[in-house]
């Protein structure tokens, strides 16, 4: 038996979701819906990018943009932003952040917050204006294609642009596979550090080459049934296949094909590529592919980069290039800098004037990393000085703090439903705390702490130095919000998920308990010795000591029920909360 989701999708999905959308807008928004179709239409909205929030603000949508492997051609950061500032306000201001933002995430695109469903027609006119769009953005589809954020502009080992494209135009806007089994994640990579982090994602292509009839041939090796959540992540497995840049496209989409017509559609739970990866092993895919997918002569696997990534790898900083913060050489001689966003959350005020600066000081280019920052490409050298000097620099600086540097948070109970705790506002605060508190050896460039709300982790809490996911604990008779703690995570060669090392910590222990375990590492590490690498020679019992949860000064938000600090919402819990007992929440729909 189908998913109910499964009969919501089958008589209206795809394309032809947005005529509806846009007549309910024309017909009076939210109230144009009938009540007892609230839940098919919303869950059909998805593929538009259109998320209802959560309980409480029903009548308000969050909007996810789509921008393959994250580049922002001239003009459209801008129009983003203005859009924000006109039409992605709340009720009342977020105490941290005020209100109009927008929100930078971790594959590369951009969320807007509290839209009202009447002004999405307007919206996307205004964006589509300059080539911004929504589609496919969410729902059980092909999601925002990862790459390189900096493929063409700096050193690439293989050409990646023309298939990331193709995917973006002609695999993602083919509305015939536009319903799948669910959400269904696809990057590649063309450089040799691993930026585009293909081991996470459902089908990944990486950098190989390969002697074929006496040439060595430059392409891609294939991976795939990577994914995060629900407290059972995955590393994708190799499929033993090695592809031409020309064919990379064949396969990706042959592998598109098998899951969207062999994928299961009962159980949700269990339907995510890296399940059906499992359930038919690489065997049988690579077979099948071979068999009724692909046209041409699939060839075994080449020789891999994986022994010199250092994208998020836990490596010391002198070994090669670890995110995308900073200033860096360009291939055709300019420069590009990368600027850190903590939380990846932007008034909409300060994306407008990071546009200008990537106007007056590059070509008005800007490119989003798959850790929630922006990159200004293409600035002369002789511009460099005065770019860094501008003093919106200071705010997203290209020179961070290592804790500012290492950072990503989700959204959080703020807008989500199945969240169990408020993420961007605290951890904005506890960067600000450890920056004062926390002394690290001064050649730690970088502790990357990732906060997830929940146990789908989109936070990728599970690939951090330090990975937090929201819980509920119990504190003085009182629930309050709390956080699960662990460490060890990181990708590259080898990926690993953290260990979790405390369980519940209440919200006001846990920048203590963090702090005495960087104590601990800045104490017991040995020379040049990162994060990753001292928790890897740490015992877990003598971790679990040296994180110790403490009350400190640190003055802890929200540490009742955060949904109700600011915003008017409804007086239930999230489901995530009111189940309190820590089950795996479902990945992002």
């Amino acid at each position: 038996m189908v998913h109910k989701k499964e009969e919501q999708k089958e008589d209206c999905y795809g394309d032809e979701v947005r005529e509806h959308i846009e007549r309910f807008a024309e017909n009076g928004g939210f109230e144009a819906i009938p009540d007892d179709e609230v839940d098919t239409w919303t869950t059909r909205f998805k593929f538009w990018g259109v998320f209802q929030q959560r309980s409480g603000q029903e009548e308000y949508f969050m909007m996810r943009l789509t921008n393959a492997s994250g580049i922002l051609e001239p003009g459209q950061l801008r129009r983003i932003g203005e859009v924000a500032k006109e039409y992605a306000k709340g009720p009342v201001e977020n105490p941290e952040f005020g209100n109009g933002w927008i929100d930078l995430t971790t594959r590369q695109s951009v969320q807007l917050h509290w839209l009202k469903l009447e002004d999405i027609p307007e919206i996307w006119e205004l964006l589509e204006e300059v080539g911004v769009h929504s589609r496919s953005a969410g729902g059980d589809t092909m999601r925002n294609i990862s790459g390189c954020p900096l493929h063409g502009k700096a050193e690439e080992f293989v050409e990646v642009g023309p298939l990331l494209e193709r995917f973006e135009e002609d695999l993602r806007k083919d509305d015939a596979l536009a319903n799948m089994p669910r959400k269904f994640n696809i990057s590649a990579s063309g450089c040799t550090v691993g930026c585009a982090q293909d081991s996470l994602n459902d089908i990944g292509f990486e950098p190989a080459t390969k002697e074929v009839d006496g040439e060595e041939v430059r392409g891609f090796n294939v991976c795939i049934g990577g994914g995060l959540g629900g407290r059972q992540p995955r590393a994708a497995t190799p499929l033993d296949v090695f592809v031409r840049p020309e064919n990379g496209y064949e396969v990706g989409r042959g592998f598109v094909e098998l899951y969207h017509d062999y994928g299961n559609r009962q159980n949700r739970s269990k339907n995510r590529a890296r399940f059906f990866a499992e359930d038919w092993g690489m065997e049988k895919i690579r077979e099948t592919l071979q068999e009724e997918y692909v046209d041409f002569e699939m060839l075994r696997a080449g020789e891999d980069f994986r022994e010199e990534y250092t994208y998020n790898a836990g490596r010391p900083v002198e070994e090669g290039q670890h995110d995308h913060v900073g200033v860096g050489d360009q291939t055709d001689g300019r420069n590009y800098v990368g600027l850190s966003v903590p939380v990846g959350r932007l008034p909409a005020e300060d994306a407008i004037e990071l546009a200008d600066l990537a106007d007056e000081y590059g070509s008005g280019e800007v490119r989003l990393t798959r850790r929630q920052n922006p990159v200004i490409v293409d600035v002369a050298d002789e511009d460099l000085e005065g770019l860094l000097a501008e003093p919106i620099l200071e705010e997203y600086p290209a020179e961070p703090s290592p804790f500012e540097r290492g950072t990503m948070a989700c959204t959080g109970t703020e807008f989500c439903s199945i969240a169990l705790t408020e993420t961007k506002g605290r951890m904005a605060r506890m960067l600000r705390w450890f920056n004062k508190n926390v002394d690290l050896p001064e050649d730690v460039g970088k502790i990357k702490m990732h906060y997830s709300g929940c146990t789908a982790d989109c936070g990728q809490a599970m690939t951090a130095d330090i990975g937090l996911q929201g819980m509920r604990a119990r504190k003085d008779g009182e629930m309050v919000e709390a956080f699960d703690i662990g460490v060890g995570g990181g990708v590259g060669e080898d990926p690993s998920f953290i260990d979790w090392i405390q369980q519940r910590v209440p919200a006001d222990e846990a920048p203590g308990a963090i702090r005495n375990l960087l104590e601990a590492y800045a104490a017991h590490r040995s020379d040049g010795q990162t994060f990753r690498e001292w928790v890897e020679a740490t015992g877990e019992e003598q971790l679990i000591e040296f994180c110790e949860p403490e009350e400190t000064d640190f003055e802890a938000p929200y540490m009742g029920d955060a949904k109700q600090s600011w915003y008017p919402f409804a007086e239930s819990e999230s489901a995530a909360a009111a189940a309190g007992d820590g089950a795996a929440a479902p990945s992002d729909d």
